[in-house]
């Protein structure tokens, strides 16, 4: 059976078939059941269509009736309840033109399921087909009767009395039709047919039953287009003004106010139509207004001025901004918005019932980052209420109310105190001003205030105060670089030089400073501008008491380089090379280097080529370096290249170093090493090194040469923190180049 799964079908269902190309068993064999149920439901066996019989002899056809009426009559009994077997049956008399059985057949179902709807559809529809009136009316007028709410029959009854041509019965159907109070689909039938003969005055009358029936808006719009259709403009505006009546203020319909006012600008009522716009704005809800808006914008587009349409586009706004407010209070950025656009209306009780409403939404927790944008709701609040308004006094009240409102013991905000003040001087009560900051000081001192206090008071040109809140602000602050700057400045400005110098000395001699090298170069150019110059000089050897930093010893040179007496060389030169000697001790090389460059400048400008040659010496070389990378497990993480500087002194330390210059004069042919063989080219792809020093002749701005090494391929060092396994050609130690292997000589 595995082989052949089809096996017992038909040839000519087989040869429908797809074929089978592996005829091999299957790994699952299936069973007799199961062929046989498939067969079952894909109906792969051939059914031989009931063959045609023709009859001609009457006795014949008595008997072959009979035997159907034996059949119909069977499958009744069988099932008495199958609907679809009597139809069946009444159908077959019926064509058989036996009509008195087939009216007894239905009358017979009709016994057994008298409210099955396509049982009487069919009688009715046999009675019909044979113009049978009265019969079929008698069946219609039984339906209905027994099933007033299957419109179907109602539909069917009215339309064969109006076939019929019996108008006065049509209508006399639909009276009763109507008295069950049916859906609006009815009603409407009932209007279209008054209106196909011309009753207009009948229709009308079906409309006032149907908006009493059913008053939806949109049977209010068809009742007042259908008068409109007769040109009767007054009784269509009557039905939208009865139809705004009807629903009145607690429910009404953007749609019936949008059919009405496209009636009125249909009949060129401009002036009705944007007064049923406005109405119809004012009294609906927003969230349901939106298609009103676009409508609304839509005509005064078109018939409007410009105002008009501002005043449209701002209602829009002001209806976006509503939503958005409603749905996130918070959203300040929106009632920014918001109460800008109702500044720009110029409505002052409006712009403060918006901004009463902004402010009340405080922020809900005491995070000076949710606070930052609330803030500048008060601020533009105390703005209008002092500007736009002119109202000082609910000005202050709002700057008042604001600072209530903020908890200072956790945060302030500087700029309310400041501003607050201000308004004060606008209002000229200094007083007032200067109580406001006292108290902003007592209560949460922040450097913004100090700041904004002293300007304050400089602007009046009350220096006394001035000093006064400087010495207050560096008891609050005294490691404020600037504070202690901006005080010697004003005490300078003054004339009061001692008084200056004196501020500066106390600034110096402070522990603890967050810009000490601001301090100290503010102090010299003090002096300097005082042609102190041996104070300053002076001040340049204390700063260096403290700090060997090279831009000191350059800012120093430079200094001593623009005096104008005889010494100055020496005595520049002689700062370079103290600067250099400590520079050098310290063991940066980068700052070594900025001030050898500093000094070969000076020299190249000031100097002669002896002193020129001299500083030229002392430039290192620049090396290029490998070096291996860790992670912060301890992991290796591969290599990477670095820049190195070699001076002529650690040089001269480093006798390996010799190998390198060897490598560079040999490459150039300069010199054979002694027992050298030729270079492989690998040797000389790594022994590139560049002029290690600037000739005389060289520009400023020259950087110091490079040299590489470290690398494979025949390079002097490779640089490694640990012994890593013997290289050929190579020797583990510590060298002038650090811990590595280098190049075995």
């Amino acid at each position: 059976m595995g082989d052949n799964p089809v096996a017992g079908v038909a040839p000519r269902t087989q040869s429908k078939m797809t074929r089978v190309k592996n005829k091999s068993a299957a790994n699952v064999q299936i069973t007799a059941e199961q062929l046989l149920r498939e067969a079952q439901e894909r109906q792969l066996e051939h059914v031989a269509p009931t063959p045609r019989q023709k009859i001609t002899d009457p006795e014949e056809l008595a008997e072959f009736r009979m035997k159907q009426r034996k059949h119909y009559e069977d499958a009744i009994r069988k099932n008495r309840g199958l609907i679809g077997n009597w139809i069946k049956y009444a159908t077959w008399e019926d064509g058989n033109q036996e009509y008195e059985r087939a009216r007894s057949i239905y009358e017979r179902a009709l016994d057994v399921e008298h409210r099955n709807t396509t049982l009487w559809l069919k009688y009715a529809e046999m009675e019909m087909k044979q113009k049978q009136v009265n019969h079929a009316r008698n069946i219609w007028d039984r339906a209905v009767t027994i099933m007033p709410r299957a419109n179907t029959f109602w539909q069917k009854y009215t339309y064969m009395e109006e076939v019929l041509g019996n108008i006065v019965n049509a209508r006399q159907v639909f009276e009763r039709w109507m008295q069950w109070h049916p859906d609006e689909q009815a009603w409407y039938s009932y209007i279209n047919f008054e209106m196909r003969y011309k009753e207009f005055d009948k229709a009308r009358g079906v409309y006032e039953r149907l908006i009493r029936c059913h008053g939806d808006v949109k049977h209010w719009i068809k009742y007042a287009k259908f008068e409109k259709y007769q040109n009767l403009i007054p009784n269509a505006r009557a039905v939208f003004e009865r139809a705004v009546e009807y629903f009145g203020e607690d429910n009404l319909d953007p749609t019936l106010f949008l059919a009405f006012a496209r009636f009125e600008e249909d009949c060129k009522e401009h002036e009705r139509a944007r007064a049923i716009y406005t109405l119809a704005l004012a009294k609906i809800p927003k969230a349901e207004c939106e298609e009103l808006y676009n409508a609304f914008t839509k005509y005064e587009k078109k018939y409007g001025d410009r105002s008009r349409v501002e005043d449209v586009i701002v209602n829009k706004r002001k209806y976006m901004y509503e939503e958005e407010v409603k749905s996130n209070p918070a959203n300040y950025d929106a009632w920014f918005d918001y109460v800008r656009l109702s500044e720009e209306e110029g409505v002052l009780d409006t712009t403060r019932d918006v901004y009463e409403r902004a402010i009340a939404n405080v922020p809900p927790a005491a995070e000076k980052n949710l606070w930052r944008r609330y803030v500048y709701l008060w601020i533009n609040y105390a703005v209008f209420e002092e500007l736009v308004a002119k109202d000082a006094a609910r000005t202050r009240e709002v700057y008042d109310a604001c600072l209530r409102l903020i908890p200072h013991s956790t945060f302030t905000f500087a700029k309310i105190w400041l501003l607050y003040a201000h308004f004060e001087i606008r209002q000229k009560d200094p007083k007032a001003a200067r109580k406001v900051l006292g108290k902003a000081l007592g209560m949460c001192p922040t450097e913004k205030l100090y700041k904004g206090y002293i300007e304050l008071e400089l602007q009046m040109r009350e220096f006394d105060r001035c000093r006064t809140l400087y010495n207050k602000y560096l008891e609050f602050n005294p490691a404020n670089c600037n504070t202690w700057t901006k005080y010697a400045e004003l005490e300078a400005i003054l004339g009061d030089v001692e008084r200056a110098r004196g501020i500066y000395e106390l600034a110096v001699e402070q522990p603890l400073l967050d810009m000490p090298e601001v301090l100290w170069k503010a102090y010299i150019d003090f002096e300097t501008e005082l042609e102190e110059f041996d104070k300053a000089r002076d001040l340049y050897e204390r700063l260096l008491q403290k700090t060997q930093h090279v831009k000191v010893w350059i800012a120093y040179a430079e200094f001593e380089a623009a005096m104008e007496h005889d010494d100055m060389v020496a005595q520049t030169r002689h700062v370079y090379e103290t600067g250099e000697k400590e520079v050098r001790k310290g063991g940066d090389k980068t700052q070594r280097l900025l001030l050898l460059e500093s000094w070969r400048d000076f020299e190249r400008d000031f100097g002669d080529e002896i002193s020129l040659k001299r500083v030229q010496d002392k430039m290192p070389k620049r090396v290029r370096k490998r070096r291996e990378v860790f992670a912060d497990d301890g992991t290796s993480e591969g290599w990477e290249e670095y820049h190195d500087y070699i001076y002529p002194d650690e040089e001269a330390k480093g006798p390996n170093l010799k190998l390198l210059q060897f490598a560079k004069m040999w490459k150039a042919g300069k010199m054979q090493l002694p027992g050298a063989a030729a270079p492989s080219a690998a040797a000389e792809a790594s022994a590139t090194t560049e002029t290690s020093k600037d000739d005389a002749s060289g520009s400023a701005g020259d950087p110091p040469t490079e040299e590489k090494t470290g690398g494979a391929g025949g390079s002097d060092f490779i640089a490694a923190e640990a012994f890593s396994g013997a290289k050929p050609g190579y020797v583990f130690k510590q060298g002038p180049q650090g811990v590595g292997y280098y190049a075995d000589a």
